[in-house]
């Protein structure tokens, strides 16, 4: 049985023996082109204290095998010490310890550990780390869990023409043997926890600059400044814009925290298949590859890669300088950060709608999260890594920069920064609980943050807050009260929350626009709070709730204010009240109430008025979601054909060369792969019979086009392989693969189906791309396959790590069901298979369970929607 779910309990007994000083890490990759290799030689020496003469603990090593343990001079035999992912150390020594393990660690495909990929355009080698929250034990041996931190030495031996890279600066590089392999000795890291280190190695291509500052003692900081990315992509790579970015930075959190950033120097690496969008490796952070621009980007892409450059700075001291002591309080590094990357883009750089994108992208990614039965507080009950692993989620990312964001509109920024920059003072290099942030809130802002804490931490769910407003004859208001519905998810009773909100009043101007006139701020406590600087003034004609957005809730409009937005937000001037309305619009679909038929009429008259990218890019997925999956089926083609056609028109009449005439041709292919309406424009688009001056179809765009052609049967295989010839690169493949498996052809999906569930050949991301080509098609297509995706889901979860398993159980749950009339949706089959598969089996990981939960209340919530819609 696998031992690699550490216990919270367990990793306590560790800490409370162990004080971990010092690792030496070697590493020999000189295998690593050898596609047979499966793996690397792996040794450790790590150096500790214990507390008790002749205590007994254990180290991790997620291995190909193991030749040596020795403690403290001694060798011991590996098949007695070793068991499964855990080696046993026994009768260590009060004080210093030494324990060297060398074995044997594997390559992976699945982005965990030491992660090896081929570059199809060129053949060469590519390796990278990832270990959050704890596969670093894929590579080495150690205590894997962040209380235990340590300062690391590494060296890697590799092909001398290769970059290799880690946390450290370069101190040595020595040829070896013929000249044709070097060692690369590596300084010492501060001390971090072992998640968080990192090593790279391959023919990366590489950029240098420099960024420096004078502190405030007239020293002179200088950080050497690094960006990698594959030889294949260098012609499409722009360090100079990165490292723009990356000083703007460093400019700005230097002089908000006043703490100099502690760990050398600062490199940045894009790297293929990556699992996440970047990570936080100090002296090395990495990131997908996707933030390498191949083909056009619009600018809502170039900030999107902005903001994930400052979050990822913003861990320098949220994350990486203070730790949280276990994955409980993983809250303390991403809340923070995913706050602090979204203040930076504002007020660091030259994009002014940083918060328009995390109202529309980020704070939705939260009210989903938060709604479903497995949500939980931000401080998070997580009793083992496996818990850690799913907690990467909305509520620990954005509801928690949600809520931070609130805890400044309600202490005062100010005091919030004093509290960050006595945070890095009093904890620098060590490990933090909540208790400790609460401690340093408290001294700056003189306020008692334990009730604070308790109602926006330690609790989970959404508020929704919605104005009762009466109005008198004379058109002035009589009363106004905000009404708060806080429900606890597990209990039902209500605990409402405070707020600091603005009430926003807009009228229409002369000219047709509507604009704010007035707010008035209020400070929500309890169920009900009146409004008594509103009475006797006159309505507005849209009275907006969490104006500004500084609050985390789902709002509700009055009716007044709603016949109004479903009218005139096109008029809406205001970009970030105008994002504002549209989540809550969203939100009112997701919840049953509004209806899908309305919310794409809504989006078919407002989205042309959108001069947003980023806007209009989630405006037309949304309402692509509601049309699949909260229409009913008998209205759904109907409501199709309205918004491709909508879409087709705004691609011929968009602004030349413009991101926004780009979204509307991405948008024309997402549509595409459910209807054969438009297959004219979309390979007249690929042949270059129909084109759009300033509209370039480029690789990316080319593999939507075909994507969309091939889902709706109308491209051949042999036009596909044809296609992959002309771009036989990483993201050719993927194209490739998610247009090959789309293919309504029912030995097309048996394959696909085979290779995703019942192989473990793919890699990462063509196991991601073959699941979503899997997924597009009607019942005749996808519906055979449902028994054998219950049956099959306690197989692929022992058989895989944990990630892959992860994406194989959500991507192909069956959720795409429509409710016959007259069907309650708890009564849906698939539905009523997802609880059956809950009921009898009790006893499977809980990580596992709380997939198929989630997925079941996504479909519960389609079901739902179409159900009210009727």
């Amino acid at each position: 049985m696998s031992n690699q779910n550490l216990s919270r309990e367990e990793a306590a007994e560790r800490s409370r023996l162990l004080t971990v000083d010092s690792y030496d890490v070697d590493l020999d990759l000189g295998n690593a082109a050898d596609p047979e290799a499966a793996g690397f030689r792996s040794r450790s020496t790590i150096r500790f204290s214990c507390t008790e003469a002749g205590a007994s603990t254990f180290l991790d090593f997620i291995h190909g095998g193991v030749d040596a343990v020795v403690v403290n001079g001694r060798a011991y035999d590996p098949a007695e010490t070793v068991t499964g992912s855990r080696i046993e150390l026994h009768n260590l020594q009060a004080g210093e310890n030494t324990v060297t393990v060398q074995g044997t660690a594997l390559y992976s495909r699945s982005g965990e550990g030491l992660h090896r990929f081929t570059d199809p355009a060129d053949g060469q080698t590519y390796l990278y780390t990832q270990y959050e929250p704890a596969d670093a034990r894929r590579v080495f041996a150690n205590f894997e869990q962040p209380d235990l931190k340590a300062s690391f030495t590494f060296h890697v031996s590799a092909p001398s023409g290769w970059e290799v890279a880690s946390n450290g600066v370069e101190t040595a590089r020595t040829p070896l043997e013929d000249g044709a392999w070097s060692r690369w000795d590596f300084s010492p890291t501060q001390r971090i926890s072992t998640y968080i280190t990192t090593v790279l190695a391959g023919p990366y291509f590489k950029a240098a600059d420099t960024w420096s500052m004078e502190l405030d003692n007239g020293a002179q900081l200088v950080v050497p400044l690094g960006a990698y990315c594959r030889a294949s992509l260098a012609e499409f790579f722009d360090p100079e814009s990165i490292f723009d970015t990356t000083k703007r930075g460093l400019d700005y959190f230097h002089q908000l925290f006043n703490y100099p950033y502690p760990f050398g120097k600062y490199d940045q690496a894009f790297v293929p298949e990556y699992n996440l969008g970047a990570m936080e490796n100090p002296g090395l952070v990495t990131f997908t590859e996707a933030y390498v621009f191949r083909t056009r980007a619009t600018e809502a892409q170039y900030e999107a890669r902005a903001n994930t450059i400052l979050h990822e700075m913003a861990h320098m001291w949220f994350g990486d300088l203070v730790t949280m002591q276990w994955w409980d309080d993983l809250w303390l590094k991403e809340s923070f950060a995913d706050y602090m990357g979204a203040l930076a883009v504002d007020e660091a750089t030259d994009w002014t709608n940083s918060w328009v994108s995390f109202a529309n992208r980020r704070k939705a990614w939260a009210y989903v999260q938060d709604q479903l039965p497995t949500t939980h507080p931000i401080v998070a009950d997580i009793p083992d890594l496996e818990a850690a692993k799913q907690n990467f989620d909305g509520i620990t990312y954005a509801k928690g920069a949600s809520v931070l964001k609130q805890l400044v509109a309600y202490v005062g920024f100010e005091p919030f920064i004093k509290a960050s920059r006595a945070y890095f003072a009093r904890h620098a290099y060590g490990n933090t609980t909540l208790t400790d942030l609460l401690d340093v809130l408290g001294e700056a802002s003189g306020r008692d943050m334990g009730k604070w804490a308790q109602l926006w931490l330690q609790t989970a769910g959404v508020p929704v807050l919605e104005v009762d407003a009466e109005t008198a004859e004379d058109g002035t208001f009589r009363a106004v009260t905000v009404r708060q519905d806080a429900p606890d998810p597990v209990s039902g009773e209500q605990v409402p929350r405070p707020h600091r909100v603005r009430l926003g009043l807009y009228d229409f101007t002369a000219e047709g626009w509507l604009e704010r006139t007035g707010f008035v701020e209020v400070d929500v406590q309890g169920r009900r709070t009146a409004v008594p600087e509103l009475e006797g003034t006159k309505r507005p004609a849209l009275l907006l709730p969490n104006d500004g957005d500084l609050t985390y809730a789902k709002i509700r409009f009055d009716p007044a204010s709603l016949a109004v937005l479903l009218d005139g937000l096109p008029r809406l001037r205001d970009p970030l009240a105008r994002a504002i309305c549209l989540s809550a619009l969203w939100n009112n679909v997701r919840d049953g109430v509004l209806s899908a038929h309305d919310y794409v009429r809504l989006v078919v008259r407002t989205a042309p008025t959108e001069t947003g990218a980023g806007v209009l890019q989630a405006l037309l997925e949304n309402a692509r979601f509601a049309v699949e999956r909260y229409a009913p089926q008998e209205i759904r083609a109907e409501l199709r054909e309205q918004l491709f056609t909508a879409v087709a028109a705004q691609l011929a009449e968009a602004a030349e060369g413009s991101d926004l005439q780009l979204i509307w041709a991405r948008a024309a292919a997402a549509l595409g792969r459910r209807t054969t309406s438009h297959e004219a424009l979309l390979r007249g688009l690929l042949s270059g019979q129909v084109s759009y001056p300033g509209l370039t179809v480029d690789a990316d765009l080319r593999w939507k086009l075909w994507q969309a052609l091939a889902a709706s049967g109308s491209a051949a295989a042999e036009e596909l392989t044809a296609e992959l010839s002309r771009d036989n690169t990483a993201a050719g493949r993927v194209g490739y693969t998610v247009a090959a498996a789309s293919r309504p052809d029912p030995a097309v999906k048996a394959d696909a189906w085979e290779a995703a569930v019942h192989s473990n050949e793919l890699s990462n991301e063509l196991l991601s791309a073959t699941i979503e080509g899997f997924s597009i098609g009607g019942h005749d297509l996808l519906d055979p396959f449902i028994e054998d995706y219950f049956a099959s889901l306690t197989g692929v979860w022992g058989s895989r790590s944990i990630e892959l398993a992860s994406r194989v159980v959500a991507g192909l749950y069956p959720d795409g069901q429509d409710l016959p009339p007259h069907m309650v949706p708890a009564d849906h089959p698939v539905v009523e298979l997802s609880q059956q598969w809950l009921e009898t089996n009790p006893q499977a990981p809980a990580a596992l369970r709380r997939i198929i939960l989630e997925q079941q209340d996504q479909l519960l919530r389609s079901l739902r929607a179409q159900a009210a819609a009727r």
